[in-house]
């Protein structure tokens, strides 16, 4: 008789084919919030010159019904879509905008060098990872590219140093990088007049905050900093937009909590001399009672817990995700 198996969990997002429910819903007087149920989310600040989007959805045809929802309050111009960090999810979509009008996509210095360095691996890795988002992924036209960048050099080449500040008409927006956290490159957008703040994945609220591409050290001085500013409404990476001081507190201590616990226990098997696969049940001692129901943990446990180790074992720069990379590593979690 043979014995039986343990079956292995899908990999990641591959069983998650359902659709999720669109939120559209305003959260000052010019800005906006698009969620979907822990799917990427993306924000909208409408001026009475022009629209700016934070994050541009997986791809174009997400992008449309995005710009659908704009239309359905705001005909000004969609002039800027800012890239809150460099992961497919979250760029591929931007096509879609230059086809609107939009004239200026932008992003960190820090986004731009890991879209020459990995942004091919990473859009293979993860239409493989979300077959759902990328459904449509015939009409990617390739890597996206920052056309504006926050803190390079050189202005005859359209890098602006700094923080860049963006007047929409009646409403000013301040785009910067606060420190390194999910990624080297993570830019925020912040309306002062009306506090509200679009955080990208630096802050998640009841989802899975994944961590495969982060500086996990740097990261809680990080939403320290933007705590710092006193929002008084967010839209966070992923999760519901959160309003009110006492809720944004909520979303930066939730993605604060992930962060510390995960690294701690990843510390802690690294001074024991664990490998991967004990570290990974030696993490989700402390991981699971506190978020194992959340929205993408399954899915994002595991690339975070082969980071984690990695920083704490001194590897310092994230190693590149790659398709192959992540089967493999995957595979061998679940052996």
């Amino acid at each position: 008789m043979t014995a039986p198996t343990t079956p292995t969990k899908a990999f990641a997002s591959q069983a998650d084919l359902s659709d999720k429910k669109i939120t559209f819903e305003q959260l000052s007087a010019h800005c906006w919030a698009y969620t979907a149920e822990g799917d990427p989310n993306s924000g909208i600040v409408i001026g009475k010159r022009a629209i700016l989007v934070c994050d541009a959805t997986a791809t174009p045809a997400m992008a449309r019904e995005l710009i659908a929802k704009i239309r359905t309050v705001s005909d000004r111009p969609i002039q800027y879509v800012l890239l809150t960090h460099y992961h497919a999810v979250r760029v591929l979509g931007a096509s879609a905008f230059f086809e609107a009008g939009c004239s200026d996509i932008i992003a960190s210095q820090g986004t731009l060098d890991l879209i020459r360095e990995r942004g091919a691996q990473d859009m293979q890795s993860e239409m493989e990872r979300f077959p759902r988002l990328f459904r449509n992924a015939e009409t990617v036209p390739g890597l996206t590219w920052p056309t504006l960048v926050i803190g390079g050099g050189d202005p005859t080449r359209g890098e602006v140093p700094g923080r860049l500040s963006l007047d929409l008409g009646g409403v000013v927006v301040d785009l910067w990088h606060p420190g390194p956290g999910h990624t080297q490159g993570d830019t925020i957008a912040w309306v002062p007049s009306e506090k509200v703040l679009f955080s990208g994945d630096l802050v998640e609220y009841n989802a899975g905050v994944y961590t495969g591409d982060a500086h996990l050290q740097e990261w809680p001085a990080t939403i320290e900093a933007l705590r710092a500013l006193g929002a008084e409404a967010i839209v966070p990476g992923r999760g519901e937009a959160m309003k009110g001081a006492a809720n944004v507190h909520k979303a930066l201590d939730y993605t604060r909590q992930w962060v510390e616990t995960l690294y701690r226990g990843a510390r802690e098997a690294a001074a024991a001399g664990m490998d991967l696969q004990q570290t990974m049940a030696h993490v989700r001692k402390s991981m699971d009672p506190i978020f194992g129901q959340v929205f993408i943990y399954e899915h994002c446990l595991p690339f975070d817990v082969t980071r984690a180790y990695d920083e704490a074992r001194g590897i310092k720069r994230p190693r590149i995700w790659t398709a192959e990379r992540d089967k493999e590593m995957w595979a061998a979690l679940q052996a």
